[in-house]
């Protein structure tokens, strides 16, 4: 059996900003996540994990978060 190779995780060095949604809890308690884009991709990082981070945790194209968001928004 052969097991596919992981693809890397994009380097998200150089990219505007990691941004969190407006409706992250503001009461500090960190329960969020950031989001940044680059090249057609989408990085996922925890916000209580972001000192150096460059490379997220989970990745997917655009159109995926796209689509995401759209079903969210739907059922809000």
């Amino acid at each position: 059996m052969t097991i596919p190779e992981t693809p890397a995780l994009p380097d998200l060095r150089g990219v505007a900003s990691w941004r969190k949604s407006t409706r992250s809890s503001g009461g500090g308690n960190g329960q969020c996540v950031e989001v940044a884009c680059k090249d057609a991709v989408v990085g996922i990082r925890d916000s209580k994990n972001r000192s150096g981070a460059t490379y997220p945790v989970l990745a997917v194209d655009a159109s995926t978060w796209s689509g995401f968001i759209g079903e969210i928004k739907a059922v809000a």
